[in-house]
């Protein structure tokens, strides 16, 4: 009788240790389709646009269950737009945007690219137990970014023409995130809450784009 206590007691001890250290640090991979919101008349998307995201975030559970928990994480981010926004200089060396036609102007390649770094913010909800690793999951958030590097290419009737480091992105730039899913298989949302651009204008009016990315996110434990 007293050995079965001793076990009951050695593995009840074994169960609240594995409770007690419980968490869902994860490495990420995402890669997301990406679209513009807001954008001026006559700015329309073509081609694919794509997003690439990596990074590592960490877990840390609110409640007893240990399903419930605020994620903080840092990864780095590539993003590409392709549309009929030209972004150019003029002969002061001054930025200047226009918007493409086609029927007037052709071209085979026109797109913005951002690289970053970007600090991923979640309340995470899961069916996760500290023995089971496939699992539901609906983890929504706030995405801050900083843009590290930019760039623009265009090549067409106007020849080539590519900017770098150009001064009307924002440096910062966030929004709204969620990602839903089971396993390792997850749809991911964004949703840009500021511009891309900041005092950009074309055609008198404001260019107030903001950034939306819709794809897959992978975690991987």
């Amino acid at each position: 009788m007293m050995f079965s206590q001793v076990e009951e007691q050695v593995q009840d001890s074994l169960v609240q240790e594995v409770d007690c250290k419980y968490r869902e640090d994860q490495f990420y991979l995402g890669i997301t389709y990406n679209l513009v919101g807001n954008r001026p008349e006559g700015v329309s998307q073509s081609g694919f646009s794509s997003g690439f995201h990596l990074g590592f975030i960490r877990d840390i559970p609110i409640n007893k269950r240990r399903n419930v928990a605020f994620g903080v994480g840092l990864g780095l981010s590539s993003n590409s737009f392709n549309h009929n926004f030209l972004i150019t200089k003029d002969a002061s060396g001054n930025l200047d945007y226009l918007v493409l036609d086609k029927s007037d102007i052709n071209y085979s390649k026109n797109k913005f690219t951002t690289y970053m770094v970007e600090m991923p913010l979640q309340l995470r909800w899961r069916t996760s137990t500290a023995e089971e690793y496939k699992f539901w999951r609906i983890y929504t958030g706030i995405n801050v970014g900083y843009v590290l590097y930019n760039s623009s290419k265009f090549r067409g009737d106007l020849g080539t023409i590519k900017n770098s480091k150009i001064d009307s992105f924002n440096d910062f730039q966030y929004g709204l995130t969620m990602s839903a899913g089971y396993n390792t298989w997850n749809i991911f949302v964004y949703y840009g809450l500021n511009p891309i651009f900041n005092n950009a204008r074309v055609n008198n009016e404001s260019v107030d784009m903001n950034a939306v990315k819709v794809g897959l996110i992978f975690y991987i434990l």
